[in-house]
């Protein structure tokens, strides 16, 4: 299996994952152009996806969906609550309902809709495996539940949601509206809150942890290191940042060998 984020953050989510000729993708929230440069980079063609999955209506998520989907003729599975919200009018044909806990095939992957707590009409989020081995991708989480706690104890490979520093939220410039949406329970993951989730849940099968959604007015890439760097002793840690896409990687090779340095650029460090 391969995967990157090709847009983690509060500016755009986009998530690629891949076994031999089948690739997704889950969620659309950067617009085409900027998917096709991202892939681009990543020498992966668009014509190699073949569906695309929505975790949940907002604007994050979905930006570049109707554009992408249309061109490439791609089925999109969405739970119903999602697709109202969207207010998106995708050709019926693209337009694939699911339940919030559905297990749908493409190709040689199997991907489980994981319900959860999240401001949206019908949200979830999504596992996918090969038979083997799983891929986790949980972002957009208002509190962690029984599903998200089974999700993570059950992945090789993490992709989860530190969408905030608490202490930055609290003193930050955002509304108290804002504020409260974000860490009602309804909102995003703290970074204290994900960590604890982590911690409490991952197994000695969990190789690689891929942090992600990061808020770009109440996070850094620096804090989200320090804050998990000394719970990843072996596991492979990445942080995705808001602005560029991640490596593309090889499960195959990070099962090979599964501690390899932290590095990030400076210039993305915050």
């Amino acid at each position: 299996m391969k995967y990157c984020a090709i847009a983690s953050g509060s500016n755009g989510n986009c998530y690629y994952v891949a076994k031999d000729d089948s690739a997704i993708l889950i969620d659309a929230g950067i617009n085409s152009k900027h998917i096709h440069l991202r892939m681009y980079n990543l020498g992966l063609l668009p014509t190699q996806i073949k569906a695309i999955f929505i975790t949940h209506e907002h604007s994050d998520h979905i930006r570049g969906l109707s554009v992408f989907a249309k061109k490439y003729n791609l089925p999109v599975y969405i739970t119903k609550g999602s697709y109202d919200g969207t207010r998106l009018h995708l050709p019926a044909h693209l337009v694939h309902i699911i339940s919030h806990d559905e297990v749908v095939e493409i190709g040689g992957l199997k991907v489980y809709g994981i319900p959860k707590y999240h401001d949206a009409k019908e949200p979830c989020s999504f596992l996918v495996s090969d038979g083997t081995y799983n891929i986790g991708v949980l972002t957009d989480i208002g509190r962690p539940c029984e599903n998200v706690q089974h999700v993570i104890q059950h992945s090789d490979v993490l992709l989860l949601e530190s969408n905030y520093d608490e202490e930055m939220l609290r003193t930050g410039r955002y509304s108290y509206f804002l504020k409260n949406r974000i860490s009602s329970g309804w909102g995003h993951l703290s970074n204290r809150v994900a960590v604890e989730l982590f911690n409490a849940y991952k197994t000695d099968r969990l190789k690689h942890l891929i942090l992600t959604h990061l808020s770009g007015e109440n996070n850094t890439v620096d804090l989200v290191q320090q804050t998990f760097e000394p719970h990843c002793e072996r596991i492979q840690l990445h942080v995705a940042t808001r602005y560029q896409e991640t490596e593309l990687f090889d499960l195959k090779l990070v099962l090979e060998n599964p501690v390899t340095s932290f590095s990030i650029p400076s210039a993305l460090s915050s």
